[in-house]
This record gives structure tokens, sequence and C-alpha cells, in this order.
């Protein structure tokens, strides 16, 4: 109970292990993965499309996606015609699409399912499996974090972070500025942890896209081409989007 930060409204923790210490003890869950998959996720429901979170082997994703009557983005990021884990892959997506998006952390943790051997697939399932789940980025994060506060005040800001190699937890700055983002527009008392990513955030609020052009995961995709991701992920409160989680894909959020 140490860990669960349960005498605050709003919490922060890292990864899979910290989804799955906060939500027994939340209302609802924000998932925050701004280099890519929430800010995908938030461009292609904000034009109408609906998302199918996946985790799964490759070579499993078509029988996947045609299960649900959905095309499928290839893993990774790609430059070539087509969806893929790019935010511009997805700009002119059109309304309508069913789309799985293979992912190695925000669908990971959307999908509340194991990368990590120690970890109980049934007490994560159990954790968060009905609760509400809602994927935030810089771009949406206060109609994200407007929404969640209509549905209970114990919320769980969870940064996805990113993998070193060989697996590890990498907490990365760019989910660290994410969820500050959210976090800045949730009433509420603050654990410590929320109360630091909210004050990383504010620090560099005013130069957001240069930090994440600066920072390790930015300066890579930059290098290997990808500047134009990083520009979209970096723009703040540009969306109204509020992609929930429901019959396993993000979907806009019913309006209250």
């Amino acid at each position: 109970m140490y860990f669960a930060q349960q005498e605050y409204d709003v919490r922060f923790e890292w990864g899979l292990i910290g989804l799955q210490t906060l939500a027994p003890h939340c209302e609802v869950i924000i998932i925050v993965d701004v280099l890519s998959f929430t800010t995908c996720v938030d461009i292609a429901v904000g034009r109408g499309a609906i998302v199918f979170p996946y985790n799964g082997a490759a070579e499993d994703l078509p029988d996947y996606a045609a299960a649900r009557n959905a095309l499928y983005a290839r893993p990774g990021r790609q430059h070539e015609a087509g969806f893929s884990l790019a935010p511009s892959s997805l700009i002119n997506i059109p309304p309508d699409t069913r789309l799985v998006l293979p992912s190695p952390n925000g669908s990971t943790l959307s999908l509340a399912s194991l990368s990590l051997a120690s970890l109980s697939l049934a007490s994560l399932s159990l954790a968060s499996g009905n609760l509400p789940t809602l994927a935030g980025s810089l771009r949406n994060a206060q109609a994200v974090a407007r929404y969640a506060d209509k549905l209970g005040r114990r919320i769980g800001v969870i940064a996805a972070g990113e993998r070193w190699p060989g697996g590890l937890l990498r907490p990365a700055l760019e989910d660290l500025l994410g969820a500050g983002a959210v976090i800045a527009h949730l009433p509420g008392s603050l654990s410590p942890e929320a109360a630091l990513a909210l004050a990383g955030f504010q620090q560099m609020e005013a130069t957001i896209l240069d930090a994440l052009q600066r920072c390790g995961s930015g300066k890579e995709l930059i290098g290997r081409g990808f500047a134009e991701d990083v520009q979209l992920a970096g723009q703040i409160n540009v969306s109204d989007a509020v992609p929930r989680l429901i019959d396993e894909a993000y979907r806009q959020a019913s309006v209250f």
C-alpha cells in the first residue's frame, strides 16, 4: 500500500508495474505515450477513426485485424505509404476507419497485458479491465483531463516510457511532460509523484517542442527522418479528442 498514493486524488506512475499498483485504487486511468502511441490515437480518433491497440506477435496481426473487420498498421514506424506508428501517417485517415495499431508500450498498457514475467496477467486484467481508460497526450491533455474529472476523482496517470535494450523500462522525458500536461488540468490533491510531473511540464511548457527535439527519444526520431512526428507530438492542447477504450478499441468518448 505504500506505493499506491492512496492519500491523493491525482496519482502518477510509470509502466505496467505502475499501472498494476495504482489501478486498484483509481476510478480512471489515463495512459500517456507521447512518441508515439497516444499521439497516434489522438489524431486518428479526432478524425473519427476507431483504434484497436495490439501488442501480440507480428505474424498474428493480420488475423487479429480481420477478426475485427479492421485494417492494420505495420509494426513500427514507416516512411512508405500506409498507416504505421508514425503520427504523420494518420493525419488524413478517413472517418470510420477501423485500425489495429501495434505498439510495444502504449498498446501493452492499454490492454493491461504482460511484458515482464514477474507480473500476473490475471491480476493486471482484474485491476484495470473495468476502469475507464483514456489515451492522453500533449495534444489533447486538457480535453482528456476535463473528461476524466467527470468520471471520478481518483485518477491514475500512467507514463508508458520506452525500453532499454534488453526490455527494461526507460523513463522518457516526453511521457513525463505529457503526463504533467494532463495533470495540469486535473483538480484535487496531487501526490508528490504527480506534483513532480506537473512541475516538469510547467518548467518546459514554453519551450516544449525544443525539449522534445533535444531529448533522447526526439533526437532518435529526427535522426531516422521523423522530425514531423516530433512536431505533431509537441503541439499542446490542439485537439478536443477524448479517446476512451471501449470494447477493445479507442473511440471518441461520449459527451456528458
